[in-house]
């Protein structure tokens, strides 16, 4: 296959994807938002500026919080001890409903 060929293709379904996309929040947010909040019906293209809005608006908060709580949880976790590590794993069972609610958990908060 030519490489004009693939790169067309690419552009191609990557038009598709957008319109679906567009076209999913357009019917979502007609459906959704005249009833709950009695706001106006939306065009296709202004459904489309509404996820480029959304897109600007929300992107970069995404990514700078996503790789703070990463790097923070890694940073604590390998600050404690073996211990500490198994009173923490305890007390999620315990929190998450994964151990019994029967086992005794030593609080060390004081």
């Amino acid at each position: 296959m030519k490489r004009g060929s693939w790169i067309l293709k690419m552009v191609l379904l990557g038009i598709l994807g957008i319109s679906i996309v567009g076209l999913i929040t357009q019917v979502l947010w007609n459906w959704l938002v005249p009833v709950l909040f009695a706001g106006p019906l939306i065009t296709f293209w202004q459904a489309l500026g509404l996820l480029l809005l959304s897109k600007i608006l929300l992107w970069p908060l995404s990514k700078r919080h996503s790789a703070g709580k990463s790097n923070y949880w890694k940073q604590k976790w390998s600050g404690m001890t073996d211990e500490e590590k198994a009173l923490f794993r305890q007390k999620m069972k315990n929190k998450c409903g994964w151990g019994s609610a029967t086992e005794p958990v030593k609080n060390t908060e004081q």
